[in-house]
């Protein structure tokens, strides 16, 4: 079974989400997931101009301090996140690589002045990690609209969409023909 570690960054007390998280990644996914702090600084990565931390730079620092017995890594941030071309990202991670970083940030109904829900943004990180994961799989936007590898903009783009795959984009399927896990 491939192995995923989950490094919380910036994550205090969210253990709870982060066990829930690691168990839809093992039933949806079929990895074996663990948890470790991260092996480096990610204060590194925060631009005091933006007021935010660069994405690719923690995807960097991840692949760094990747285990050797490690498939996938994927960091998971409580801070807002961006790449140099956009305003902000909910994630990144690298096509048919082994590191994805997301953010809860953005993903928290309450960063919009809305009441806290924690069920929404459980179901939005779930999402956005099983996107980031498809991306290390192998796999590109997709157009469908019922498919969690289409494209969110807005984080209304999220809730739209399911937490799961399109028949064409299934890494599970593929995996038999394409071995797209090592």
């Amino acid at each position: 079974m491939p192995r995923l570690d989950l490094v919380p960054i910036f994550l205090p007390g969210r253990q709870e989400m982060l066990d829930c998280l690691c168990e839809t990644l093992n039933l949806q996914l079929g990895l074996e997931v663990r948890q470790h702090r991260p092996g480096f600084d990610a204060q590194t990565s925060f631009d005091p101009d933006r007021g935010q931390y660069n994405s690719t730079a923690l995807l960097r620092m991840l692949l760094g301090d990747l285990p050797v017995e490690t498939n996938y890594v994927l960091g998971v941030c409580g801070v807002d996140l961006f790449i140099p071309v956009l305003t902000y990202v909910f994630g990144e991670a690298q096509l048919s690589g082994p590191a994805a970083v997301i953010s809860i940030h953005r993903l928290d109904p309450s960063v919009y002045g809305l009441p806290a829900d924690e069920e929404l943004l459980c179901e939005r990180l779930e999402k956005e990690a099983i996107h980031e994961l498809g991306h290390c799989f192998g796999l590109i936007h997709c157009q469908q609209p019922a498919c969690v590898m289409r494209a969110s903009t807005y984080v209304e783009d999220i809730d739209l969409k399911p937490a799961g795959f399109c028949h064409e984009c299934n890494p599970l399927e593929v995996t038999a023909t394409c071995r797209i896990f090592p």
